[in-house]
């Protein structure tokens, strides 16, 4: 009982979305429809990516390309705006989660290097603007995050014209960021790092295997010629398992199975409640015409990622969604599953400061929120 307690905080997302799926199953006894709710295509991708990414993760490649940056630095304003940017900007590429995982515990150990009182200052607002920074960085890609990814299949879009429906809200999130820098870090002094500084130092014990990285970075093409389809997905699929499974054995246990599962999961219960006209009828009537909004609001409380999958099977203006749904993982710090991991990683080396980030997460994305809803007001 213990273990199944553990496991339910742990995962809470998952084990509500199977929860949902048995649920839904009495309402719709299984059958053979069942395996035409799923999305092979999303599952498979993801699975492609998230390995490719937890590979080159391993290898330190994203903490060396930071260091590289950070190598540049001559002042406080440009060191908060390389460790902000690196996630904006990484996100796009690396995912959300992916950046946060590697970019925040970086930052600690930059800001650590740089005394106690620049950390006090900077600690908090920094990894709060770097998990704003990725979650608004990731969405100008389909493979930024995973409802984009998923969306993008379902709309049939190409890859430029996702870009260009996201391009208004990521310029003004990039703009708003640089402003706040500024504001961070007005009077700050030079960064004092000497003949290359502590925290520039390569990480130790960490020697990247070169044919593992240059393997993932062709397979990351891979990956994304099968996200354009100019690459069968499964073809896809079959070398990044291939491939990891003889060059990188050891990378598939740092995949994120969970994700996967929530996936299916939630293909499951979105499929039955297709199947219940009363309730398709009725929520179908509460999405139209109100898409971005829905899905801003529904986010909130089951955090992006689920809000797409539900809300998808039940309007065909997917570029709302796609909209509703990334402008959505601003505002409460459930609203992205990933802002969970700097909550963490700021419980464990900030405890005293959990409250003070709370609040001051919560306020900023609230800004963020408002203004780029505001955009969205404009352009509609």
């Amino acid at each position: 009982m213990t273990k199944l307690i553990r496991f339910v905080k742990q995962e809470a997302v998952l084990s509500v979305a199977a929860v949902l799926a048995v649920v839904s199953a009495f309402f719709v006894p299984p059958d053979g429809a069942y395996l035409g709710y799923i999305d092979y295509r999303t599952l498979a991708i993801l699975f492609s990516l998230m390995t490719v990414m937890a590979g080159l993760r391993q290898q330190g490649v994203f903490d060396r390309m930071g260091r590289a940056l950070l190598a540049l630095t001559g002042g406080t304003l440009q060191l908060v705006l390389v460790l902000v940017g690196l996630c904006f900007f990484g996100s796009m590429f690396i995912t959300n989660d992916v950046s946060l995982l590697t970019f925040v515990p970086f930052a600690f150990v930059v800001l650590d290097s740089l005394g106690p009182e620049a950390r006090q200052k900077l600690i908090l607002p920094v990894v709060c603007m770097q998990t704003i920074g990725a979650n608004l960085g990731s969405m100008l890609t389909p493979i930024g995050n995973p409802q984009n990814l998923y969306l993008y299949g379902r709309s049939g879009m190409g890859m430029g014209a996702f870009v260009a429906l996201m391009l208004p809200y990521t310029l003004l999130s990039l703009g708003m960021l640089a402003a706040w820098a500024v504001w961070l870090c007005r009077g700050g002094s030079p960064v004092r790092k000497g003949t290359g500084g502590p925290f520039l130092a390569p990480r130790p014990g960490l020697r990247a295997d070169r044919r593992i990285v240059w393997m993932d970075a062709a397979l990351f093409v891979v990956c994304l010629l099968a996200v354009m389809r100019a690459v069968p997905y499964g073809a896809a699929f079959a070398a990044v398992l291939a491939a990891t499974l003889l060059a990188d054995r050891a990378t598939l246990a740092r995949v994120d199975y969970s994700l996967l599962l929530t996936f299916v999961a939630f293909f499951l219960f979105i499929g039955n409640l297709g199947r219940v006209p009363a309730f398709s009828a009725w929520l179908g009537q509460v999405i139209a015409g109100r898409e971005v909004l829905v899905s801003v609001l529904a986010s909130q409380v089951t955090s992006n990622v689920p809000a797409a999958l539900l809300l998808s099977g039940f309007t065909q203006d997917v570029q709302a969604l796609i909209v509703g749904t990334n402008l959505g993982g601003l505002g409460t710090l459930i609203a992205s599953m990933a802002s969970l991991i700097s909550y963490r990683q700021i419980a464990r080396e900030e405890p005293e400061g959990k409250g003070r980030y709370f609040l001051l997460f919560t306020a900023s994305n609230l800004v963020f929120l408002a203004a780029l809803l505001g955009l969205w007001a404009l352009l509609a």
